[in-house]
């Protein structure tokens, strides 16, 4: 009997010996996995036509407009980190982590959130990571993914947006501007197009691959499917604006706004 309780209390002592190290790892883990993260802000005084041109290399962008004269940087960076160097030259504010971080390697990624002006320019690339952009209305928004990640564009008032990404779905929900030009293309992903259903516009929405092109609200409108159903050509209203939507391997589909 001595002999079994001994075991026992000998087992029971070495689980709480080994409980008690993976706790200690645990929370050495998680607290190096904080420091390792670095944040970066600056502020810069802005018109209201201030133009943001930014070049990430991975990491997630979100762009906001707000009422505010100002722009406002952050950025948070893991390990290693990045450097970051914002230029406010002329009235554009210029952001190129590769440029920056040339010659660089393993450098980590960097999610920015930047809030301008609502009328700005907003002109953002980067080779991986979604790139989310709300509330801007100024001249123009380019969204710009050179391998994988997600487009989000909401509430945009732009009168020429061009988003292309090649892997990843695409949202675009916003007006269209008589006279504008909007560019929407994507190689493997989804395009979800949600415009007011008073909107004039000329369209070309091409789906070689799939055939899926869905026009909800619009379906009633002066548009034809040709090509054995790869492509939809037509006119809304009096064609004032142009839209030119591509997805090579995925789906359309227009949403009423």
């Amino acid at each position: 009997m001595n002999w079994k309780l001994n075991n026992l209390f000998g087992f029971l002592a070495k689980t709480k010996t080994t409980i008690l190290l993976l706790t200690v790892v645990f929370f050495f883990v998680s607290t190096v996995q904080v420091f390792a993260q670095k944040k970066f802000s600056k502020s810069y005084p802005a018109s209201k036509n201030v133009r943001l041109q930014l070049t990430n290399r991975t990491g997630t962008v979100t762009v906001e407009g707000w009422n505010k004269s100002e722009v406002k940087i952050s950025a948070f960076m893991e390990a290693p980190a990045a450097n970051i160097a914002p230029q406010n030259v002329n009235g554009t504010i210029y952001i190129n982590l590769v440029k920056d971080n040339q010659g660089r390697n393993g450098v980590g990624n960097v999610n920015f959130l930047i809030k301008v002006p609502y009328s700005s320019t907003v002109d953002i690339e980067t080779v991986m990571g979604n790139l989310n952009v709300s509330n801007i209305g100024g001249t123009l928004v380019r969204a710009h993914i050179t391998s994988e990640g997600d487009i989000t564009l909401t509430n945009i008032n732009a009168g020429n947006v061009a988003a292309e990404n090649l892997i990843g779905d695409i949202f675009f929900d916003g007006e269209l501007q008589s006279g504008g030009s909007y560019r929407v293309t994507s190689m493997r992903g989804n395009i979800n197009l949600r415009v007011p259903f008073n909107s004039s516009f000329r369209l070309v929405a091409t789906a070689p691959s799939t055939r899926n092109i869905s026009l909800g609200p619009f379906s009633g409108s002066k548009m034809n499917f040709v090509s054995d159903g790869r492509r939809v050509v037509g006119k809304v209203g009096d064609g004032s604006a142009t839209l030119t939507v591509t997805s090579q391997r995925g789906s359309i589909s227009f949403i009423r706004r």
